[in-house]
């Protein structure tokens, strides 16, 4: 029996958008989807119950950052990531090839891996395709991710072709490696915003055959029109029966337009990250909640929205908590983006099932400039 299933179940008549339900071990997952972070097996301030409550179905941990602490057989020895954490629904976790993009002033690359200056002590850490696999295993996400090279953009052709080079290599092995059957692993394409090489990354991954398939390299330098332009030429051509997942990636008007292109899966920082900044997600544009506007402001941070942070707290309050420095607001602020990520996302499906995704999309465009703000505060 595969470690999941993924079943295509509505599609809109005007885009290329699908609503699909991925079964995993931990349970089920309806797509599209948005995966909170957790990178070192936290969400950042939230309890577990609290996370469930945000409509948040399956979250991400980061392989990278556990295996430098507290190191995989920990995590193991605790029970795996489920247990440790007390998260019972289903788990995704990257393979730590983002950090050969992201940590690139620690790391050398070669053929067969990358070799990590650890940022926790120092230490010198190699990360190859087996070892990867190997704290993946350990760690016992539902869901993980093959090892691949994570080039900036822009990068010329020659630094894309490298980078596909080595993750068509890596993905090879880390197949090869797997060795628990009630894991899924996911191949992930590079190739920059050339379609060409993506294509011909893609063929040769499919050709390995994976359950799922990632688009890596995304959201690295590129304007977000131009990854929107890409993602509406190449998702589609991603296997139709296989979840379709774009990491990294997370702005609502980003998420979308992704799904309006045939994505199925996103994860992204920018919920929690702004949250910790006092920055808040809503319908009417982001709330600097720092501002002076907000200190005598009884309103919630939307008036509509069922998060535990808006049901109990006001903008004043929530306020006051970030000039006093007080741990409550990044919590309570980080919850509600979170909650408000998962009722986009729903109300991205239902309007998928109803075949008006086109005109939820035109909307979002329309409040795009409001959105865009936000990357001033990054």
């Amino acid at each position: 029996m595969a470690a999941i299933s993924f079943t295509v179940i509505e599609r809109d008549p005007n885009t290329k958008a699908r609503t699909g339900r991925l079964l995993t071990p931990h349970g089920a997952v309806e797509t599209p989807v948005f995966m909170p972070v957790g990178t070192r097996a936290s969400v950042k301030g939230i309890l577990p119950d609290r996370l469930r409550e945000t409509g948040s179905t399956i979250i991400l941990a980061n392989t990278y950052h556990l295996a430098l602490r507290p190191g995989a057989d920990v995590v193991a020895a605790l029970g795996g990531l489920h247990s440790m954490m007390g998260w019972n629904g289903p788990i995704l976790t990257d393979s730590g090839g983002y950090q050969v993009f992201s940590l690139a002033t620690l790391n050398e690359i070669d053929d067969e891996g990358v070799t990590f200056k650890s940022h926790v002590d120092g230490a010198l850490v190699r990360l190859t395709p087996a070892r990867a696999m190997e704290i993946q295993e350990k760690l016992g996400a539902d869901i993980i991710m093959a090892f691949d090279q994570c080039p900036p953009l822009p990068a010329d052709r020659a630094a894309l072709e490298a980078a596909i080079a080595r993750t068509l290599r890596w993905a090879k092995l880390s197949k090869a490696a797997v060795m628990r059957k009630d894991q899924a692993l996911f191949g992930i394409v590079q190739g920059g915003l050339d379609l060409n090489l993506r294509l011909h990354c893609l063929e040769q991954l499919v050709q390995i055959d994976f359950p799922g398939y990632a688009i890596g390299g995304l959201s690295v330098g590129e304007h977000p029109d131009e990854m929107a332009r890409f993602l509406g030429e190449f998702a589609t051509r991603m296997p139709a029966d296989r979840p379709r997942y774009l990491m990294g990636v997370g702005r609502p008007l980003d998420l979308i337009r992704a799904v309006a292109a045939g994505v199925d899966m996103f994860d992204c920082v920018l919920p929690t990250r702004n949250g910790r900044n006092s920055f808040a997600f809503t319908d009417s544009g982001v709330l600097r909640l720092r501002n002076t506007r907000h200190k005598l402001d009884t309103a919630p941070l939307e008036a509509d929205c069922p998060c535990y942070a808006c049901r109990n707290f006001s903008r004043g309050y929530l306020r006051h908590l970030f000039l006093a420095d007080e741990m409550l607001g990044p919590i309570l602020v980080s919850l509600h983006n979170i909650a408000y990520y998962q009722r986009w996302m729903a109300r991205i499906r239902q309007a998928i099932a109803k075949g008006s995704l086109s005109t939820l999309l035109a909307d979002a465009e329309s409040r795009a400039a409001g959105e865009c703000t936000l990357e001033e505060s990054e």
